[in-house]
């Protein structure tokens, strides 16, 4: 006969992937924001030069979003597996073709054009949706290992 006061077996749920920021800013949080990435970034697991790689990569897309994105615009970072993902978002114009296809390094006096060009050479994957309404950037980053490979320039 079962004991009616035994605990019914429990399953066990996989634990979703949490978010370690999900921040509005503008231009007077940058600073603050990339410190929290920072610190975010190295409680996850990434060190040495991925870490610096990684907060360099998201810096360039928030002042991005500022300069291009309407003034403001919404940060998510989350562990997912062995990888830090960082989404930033904005409700700019969007980004054109052309701009968005040239993988091109920009010439070293150009003052501008570099930050998409840099976060994709700076972080492991980068994908990014842009349209009239905004434009979404995610990155990622191998999260353990001190460094990640990248391509040679161009």
């Amino acid at each position: 006969m079962p004991d009616a006061n035994a605990p019914a077996p429990r399953t066990v749920v996989p634990i979703e992937p949490f978010v370690l920021i999900a921040e509005a800013f503008d231009e007077g949080r940058v600073t603050e924001l990339r410190h929290s990435v920072t610190s975010c970034a190295y409680a996850a697991g990434l060190r040495g030069q991925s870490l610096d790689d990684f907060v360099l990569a998201v810096n360039e897309l928030i002042t991005n979003a500022v300069r291009h994105g309407g003034g403001h615009g919404w940060l998510r970072l989350w562990p997912d597996g062995t990888q830090l993902i960082c989404e930033v978002a904005d409700h700019g114009q969007g980004i054109s073709e052309q701009r968005l296809g040239d993988r091109s390094r920009p010439a070293p006096e150009t003052a501008g054009g570099w930050g998409l060009w840099l976060a994709r050479k700076l972080s492991d994957t980068m994908e990014v949706e842009t349209g009239d309404s905004g434009t979404v950037v995610r990155i990622s980053a191998a999260v353990g290992t001190d460094h990640h490979a990248r391509p040679g320039p161009g």
